[in-house]
């Protein structure tokens, strides 16, 4: 059968409803649309479907072909051009009878836009996971998803066609129809396989009218299912931001450092004015000296404080395995590598990475770390793509870095980056001062985390801890007094609590004292341990004077007071 061939004359609101009605029929060939406004709606959809279009009659009317002509604008002045133009066995359908097939159009395409709607419907009902079933206001089954036969074990064609109150009139479909009112929450065992069911269910109303009723339930056991997987994935995600906490947190600021020594305090005031900077620093120290504290304080004065601080130990971490933990890796990069992995370069990014024992890192990637302080740029172990890098570092070493460098175990280019601000820790063995306020922190810490009622601690057991030499540092001191303050059952720590755990004790450099002795006793003895320690030099009485918080003139009186027992 041959396509009727029709012009459209009016791209406007009616000539655009014409022009998408009539090009879904194969049966009709639009050759044309004509309008003087080359923007029209029917224009631009004409242009877009490679329809000729033109702003002149002539151009298109006079041509041979067209088997209809539909003028929609009404005007008098183009249907007498149409008249002159048209050949005689072209029909013209003029807009007065135009109307007339405007409401025929008008329907045809709302009838089309409800076709495709239920179409798009019945997919999203086809392909959810909850059972759905769909009743008219007399009950009568008009539609089950495929998930409804998974549930009940029903089949569609069987369900179907009957009625909803012979089947299940106890349901919520039922209830719902019947009430009129939303049945939700409503549990209820389903079908041949008895499965209970949770069930929402609700009337349809259209215009005000109900027209039927539909159900959505699903099982019991899906959703138990579901409540356990949601509580499973909750536990995942706590414990992910726990270890996030654990190594992306700064929790030490430079109020947790104690000390008041004038060694001490100098390296505290270096390190509180790094921290107003974000260039590199490097902590030189012995192991137990307080590295990372210092580190984390300096991060959380800085400007970086609100980002993440992460650490890196270099020597606990296998040298084949350095720079993947520090540059991470991409997937199928070496085997195992079954994914790609962040570093902890990019975990630091807007924060601080912390570098410990940086000495220990090999020369290939001590390169690496260099074009990161240089460039701010990375790439991931096998992957090509530089990546930026935003952060501060701290670098700590227990060793002489210099010496590495002069016998080329350590890039001197490295070192000067690294070294921009060196604070040297100093060993507490150079600030014996500051032991009884550390016992005392460390002791009331204690206390509280184990649930003990310790006071404090005994003169002489405390006169052990400042004569030690402590290999370990604040480390070690802790180590001793947490180990005294679990074993000890007293309200104080004396000698006796402490001396299992200090090994290194000499006679030489211990002063024994009874448990309990006259203060006229422990006072001799305290002169006799300051002047041993600093010497009896006019600086060392000094010193002394200032160990014992007594001044040069008392100290002076006490010696001449008990100068025969000295």
């Amino acid at each position: 059968m041959p396509r009727i061939r029709v012009i459209i004359i009016g791209a406007g609101a009616e000539g655009s409803t014409v022009y998408r009605i009539l090009r879904e029929y194969d049966e009709i060939q639009i050759m044309g649309v004509i309008d003087e406004n080359p923007v029209a709606p029917a224009m631009i959809l004409a242009r877009k479907d490679k329809v000729p279009v033109a702003d002149r009659l002539e151009e298109l009317i006079a041509a041979p072909g067209p088997d209809v002509i539909i003028e929609t604008t009404g005007l008098a002045e183009i249907m007498q051009k149409i008249e002159q133009l048209r050949q005689p066995e072209t029909a013209v359908i003029e807009a007065e009878a135009n109307k007339l097939l405007m409401v025929i159009l008008r329907a045809k395409e709302e009838l089309l836009e409800a076709k495709k709607l239920k179409g798009e419907l019945w997919a999203v009902l086809n392909s959810v996971q909850d059972a759905i079933e769909v009743v008219d206001n007399t009950g009568l089954i008009k539609y089950v998803n495929p998930a409804f036969t998974r549930v009940t074990g029903i089949a569609e064609a069987t369900r179907v066609g009957k009625n909803i109150f012979d089947v299940s009139q106890h349901g919520a479909l039922a209830k719902a129809l019947v009430k009129q009112k939303p049945v939700t929450g409503y549990r209820a065992k389903v079908g041949g396989s008895g499965v209970e069911v949770i069930s929402n269910a609700a009337p349809i109303l259209v215009e005000g009218e109900v027209t039927g009723a539909v159900v959505v339930f699903q099982p019991i056991t899906d959703i138990l299912r579901l409540m356990d997987e949601l509580q499973k994935s909750t536990t995942i995600i706590e414990n992910l931001y726990a270890k996030i906490e654990q190594i992306t947190g700064s929790k030490f600021t430079f109020n947790d450092l104690v000390g008041t020594s004038r060694v001490f305090q100098a390296t505290l005031e270096m390190a509180k004015k790094a921290a107003k900077s974000d260039t590199p620093v490097m902590l030189v120290g012995e192991s137990g000296t307080g590295k990372e504290l210092f580190a984390q304080a300096i991060h959380h004065a800085g400007i970086r404080r609100g980002k993440p601080f992460i650490k890196v130990s270099c020597a606990s971490v296998p040298e084949e395995l350095l720079e993947s933990e520090l540059f991470g890796h991409e997937k199928g990069a070496f085997t195992g590598a079954i994914r790609t992995k962040l570093g902890k370069v990019e975990m630091a990014g807007g924060g601080t990475l912390f570098l410990d024992e940086v000495g220990e890192m090999n020369l290939p990637l001590q390169g690496k770390m260099l074009r990161l302080l240089q460039d701010r740029e990375f790439e991931r172990v096998g992957g090509s793509e530089l990546l930026k890098a935003d952060l501060r570092l701290i670098a700590a070493t227990n060793v002489d870095l210099r010496s590495l460098v002069r016998r080329g175990k350590f890039r001197e280019d490295l070192y000067f980056r690294l070294n921009v601000i060196e604070l040297v820790l100093p060993p507490l063995r150079q600030r014996r001062e500051d032991i009884p306020s550390l016992v005392e922190q460390i002791i009331t810490r204690y206390s509280r985390k184990l649930g003990k009622k310790v006071k404090g601690i005994a003169p002489d057991a405390l006169q052990l801890l400042v004569n030690y030499d402590w290999p370990g540092n604040i480390r070690e001191l802790e180590n001793v007094v947490e180990r005294a303050v679990v074993a000890m059952e007293s309200e104080q720590v004396g000698c006796q609590h402490l001396l299992p755990y200090i090994g290194q004790f000499t006679a030489s450099n211990v002063i024994h004292f009874p448990e309990v002795m006259p203060l006229e006793k422990m006072e001799q003895l305290m002169l006799k341990a300051a002047l041993a320690r600093y010497g009896e030099t006019l600086d060392g009485k000094k010193k002394a004077a200032q160990a014992l918080n007594i001044s040069l003139a008392t100290l002076y009186n006490k010696l001449k007071r008990y100068k025969s027992m000295l």
